[in-house]
């Protein structure tokens, strides 16, 4: 695919299973008309038609401000995976079943005439981060973004490892315990099934239902054990609660088992942690320094920083367009 040069404008897209967004992103990476617009995923072409619709949205938006319509020099879209990265081709994801080997890229480019590229949104957020965000800086970046799932990225000297076939990065499904329960992807124990959002809160509720503890999580959820989310998790923790606490620091460990191997593996420069459940987990940050000898043979991994992304909300429209740039 075309790769974009100079200091122009670019468009930003992130594609979800409910909703598109999208935004206008300059060249130090600050994102301007953020839009919003529902998905529609009953098949390939209303799903073409949600993300023409967010593009349009956000190109009007551009055209009433002098000198950014007319340079927008390029578009970058966080697709859901699978997905091949060199072909714009998104092969079979699981929350839009309606795109099947759908060339998203060709297609986009097309109706604007415009270079457009497609990665999925782990990688895309981690190349946001080294370029324009907590990684900026640093030569090697690993960027992890917990939330619904853990998907993660690895950035070289500013580009994205992309693997042999574009399937590589795809740090959320290493396993930690093979005896683990079963993740989403089919195996069993990885780091997703264990650190995740779903996978805390299923958590909470599996402790609070086998000790019969009274906890701040069952009130924030109405009593309800099936309704404990892993947001009701990090306020009870935030108010004090006990069991909240021991949910996060199990958290926390299981993370440093995983990034001590990481560290065993790639050695980066630095390591992000972005989404929902990292900000909940900051204040552990510095017991997962602490602890990450214990769990890798590198005799430097303290001395990789361990840092929160810049990003937040807005990382998928921040990495589409970071697509673009390199």
């Amino acid at each position: 695919m075309t790769q974009v040069s100079g200091n122009g404008y670019l468009i930003g897209v992130d594609v979800g299973g409910t909703k598109v967004a999208a935004g206008l992103v300059n060249a130090d990476g600050e994102i301007t008309f953020p839009m919003r617009t529902p998905m529609a995923a009953n098949n390939a072409a209303a799903g073409l038609a949600a993300v023409i619709s967010a593009i349009d949205a956000v190109r009007a938006a551009a055209h009433s401000h002098p000198g950014t319509d007319g340079s927008i020099s390029g578009i970058g879209i966080c697709a859901p995976g699978p997905l091949d990265p060199r072909t714009g081709i998104v092969i079979n994801p699981p929350n839009l079943p309606a795109w099947r080997n759908f060339p998203l890229a060709a297609e986009i480019s097309k109706i604007y005439s415009l270079p457009v590229r497609v990665d999925n949104d782990g990688n895309a957020a981690a190349l946001a981060e080294a370029l324009w965000g907590a990684g900026r800086g640093f030569r090697n970046v690993f960027c992890a973004t917990i939330g619904t799932g853990i998907g993660t990225g690895i950035v070289f000297d500013r580009h994205i490892y992309h693997g042999r076939t574009g399937a590589a990065g795809e740090g959320g499904h290493m396993t930690i315990d093979y005896r683990g329960p079963r993740c989403g992807c089919g195996k069993r124990g990885c780091i997703e099934a264990f650190a995740s959002g779903p996978a805390i809160a299923r958590r909470a509720s599996e402790r609070i239902a086998e000790s019969n503890r009274a906890s701040t999580i069952l009130d924030e959820a109405g009593g309800r054990l099936d309704r404990i989310t892993s947001e009701m998790v990090g306020r009870a923790y935030a108010a004090g609660d006990p069991l909240a606490k021991e949910i996060l620091q199990e958290t926390a460990l299981f993370l440093t088992v995983w990034l001590g191997s990481i560290v065993d593996l790639l050695e980066p420069d630095v390591m992000i942690l972005g989404g929902g459940a990292a900000s909940m987990l900051l204040p552990f940050f510095d017991e997962i320094r602490d602890q990450l000898p214990t769990w890798c043979v590198n005799s430097h991994c303290q001395d990789i920083p361990l840092i929160s992304a810049h990003y937040g909300a807005d990382a998928g429209i921040a990495g589409g367009a970071a697509l673009c740039r390199t």
